[in-house]
């Protein structure tokens, strides 16, 4: 199995057991009111899974795109080497022709 692969495996399931955990929470400290409703209802375990899974996808996405963004090579300081432009100068252009912008403000006058 090719390494891009298994890293991507990897880090979703990372994703995933975040979610787990951090459904897991909401549950345990009731928030919202949610822990009554989830008991309570005839449907709570697929309101969980669903919380779950949905949390699963967005947490897998962001661990998956953090693992990609950490693999970037640091810097080493300044590039040593000349510059493209030593400096800057001022160059005229010449308008042969008003632009029809201006020739509208001139026939407003």
């Amino acid at each position: 199995m090719p390494e891009l692969v298994k890293m991507y495996i990897r880090n979703v399931v990372i994703g995933f057991g975040i979610a787990a955990v951090f459904v897991a929470m909401l549950l345990w400290f009731d928030v919202m009111n949610l822990w009554a409703l989830v008991s309570g209802s005839d449907t709570g375990l697929l309101a969980v899974f669903m919380l779950w899974f949905m949390h699963g996808i967005v947490f897998a996405g962001v661990q998956f795109g953090w693992a990609v963004m950490a693999m970037a090579e640091k810097d080493g300081g300044p590039r040593r080497g000349t510059p493209v432009v030593k400096e800057f100068q001022p160059v005229r252009v010449p308008a042969d022709q008003p632009s029809q912008r201006q020739r509208q403000l001139r026939s407003r006058r």
